[in-house]
């Protein structure tokens, strides 16, 4: 069939200079609103990214001009499966994956991950089993295996964090033990914004032939990924957090981890033949792909990640940990301010507290000036207490945020803390 026309979503290319944020922010139409009668200063990216308009305009022509179930015969379905197949691509190019066929497209990073301690504890686990996280894992990291354990009667085990954030990679390789069956790590905190020598991590573990898996749903949007260097077996990343609309993301696997391990979940797409006896799953990356895709969401997602690429990853990374780091400075001249994590090596996360001030109620003040940050326990508890804190307040910043966005939440914050 003839294609429909759709935006490229690639902006024009740019030499190796710094970033032209003012011309940037045009193309993202949510960072134009007012909020509470004020511009709009969105530093909640950590939770969601804002959309490009080229990611907008594709949901629309997709869903108005080429919509139709992947995998079938007719035309529509068969522009349907390619369109999707050529997102798989650019994943896999993204974060230099040998081949698409290793790219799992999920609803998110949270299905990623549960999809593989799913996998494990109906193939790996058992009493007397461990799992090795970290005490710096989000909850999506977290949670799945601890049901995997409690289901399996193996045993999590989670490797302490040192007092400024940092993983105690001498307690990691304590940790590392005969029954270690696979360990979860993320590649940079939701809450400190640190990130964390996964390669290093990879290499001890592989050395005693432990699996590893990382959550890189913070990673993805802010850094290069080249999952091959990084020498991981698992790799799962977030789409809308990058550009792309609600509920799409990816899990990475070797292709031969991947074929190794059992379905995680049944349904339609999956499976290549079905009896009573017997479901022979289809080849990757389809076995694990149960029911409908995500294909609109991943195809929507296609535009932003080449924004994203065109921009480049080594610029996008470079810009954001020097505005970062200038938040940072600016939040810590204030008196009563104490930011979480170390200062080396953070990436577009910084979390904080105020003497006399519940975090709550900072968030909530904030909202009311235009500025939307996040606050509370950060899906990630563990962390926050080894941090000496039950909740904390967080800026998370994209390349679209200025430093006069800076300015303006140091600005909100300095009169908050004088105010009590």
């Amino acid at each position: 069939m003839d294609e429909a026309p759709h935006p490229t979503g690639v902006v024009e290319p740019r030499d190796k200079a710094a970033l032209e944020v003012e011309r940037i922010r045009q193309d993202f139409p949510m960072l134009h609103r007012r909020m509470n009668g004020l511009p709009l200063v969105y530093l909640d990216n950590a939770a969601t990214s804002q959309k490009p308009q080229a990611m907008i305009e594709r949901l629309r022509s997709l869903y108005a001009e080429e919509y139709a179930k992947v995998e079938e015969g007719h035309s529509l379905s068969q522009h349907a499966t390619k369109v999707f197949e050529e997102v798989r691509a650019k994943v896999a190019r993204l974060i230099h994956a040998a081949e698409p066929r290793e790219i799992i497209f999920t609803r998110g990073c949270t299905e990623a991950l549960n999809l593989i301690s799913r996998a494990f504890e109906r193939s790996r686990l058992g009493p007397g089993d461990e799992v090795l996280i970290t005490l710096a894992e989000h909850a999506s990291n977290f949670i799945p295996w601890q049901m995997a354990c409690e289901d399996s009667g193996a045993t999590l085990k989670a490797v302490p964090v040192t007092p400024s954030g940092e993983l105690d990679l001498e307690r990691f390789e304590q940790l590392l033990g005969p029954r270690t069956r696979i360990v979860a790590v993320s590649h940079v905190s939701n809450v400190t914004g640190t990130i964390y020598p996964v390669k290093r991590i990879t290499e001890m573990a592989h050395a005693r032939g432990i699996p590893v898996l990382v959550d890189g749903a913070q990673a993805v949007p802010h850094l290069p990924v080249d999952v091959r260097d990084i020498g991981c077996d698992f790799y799962a990343g977030s789409g809308h957090k990058m550009g792309g609309p609600s509920s799409v993301g990816f899990l990475y696997g070797i292709a031969s981890k991947l074929e190794e391990l059992p379905v995680a979940d049944g349904g339609s797409t999956m499976a290549e033949t079905v009896s009573l006896e017997k479901i022979q799953p289809k080849p990757l990356p389809h076995k694990y792909e149960a029911g409908e895709p995500c294909f609109g969401e991943a195809v929507a997602w296609g535009p932003a990640i080449d924004y994203w690429m065109d921009l480049g990853m080594e610029r996008i990374a470079a810009y954001e940990k020097e505005l970062t780091a200038y938040a940072t400075g600016k939040l810590l001249a204030i008196p009563g301010v104490r930011v979480l994590g170390a200062e080396t090596e953070r990436i577009s996360v910084l979390s904080f507290t105020v003497q006399g001030v519940p975090p709550k109620e900072l968030e909530k003040e904030l909202d009311r000036r235009g500025i939307a940050v996040r606050a509370g326990e950060l899906d990630a508890e563990p962390l926050l207490k080894a941090l000496g804190t039950d909740m904390a307040v967080r800026a998370s910043f994209l390349f679209y945020n200025t430093r006069e966005e800076a300015d303006a939440l140091a600005e909100a914050v300095a009169e908050l803390a004088r105010l009590h």
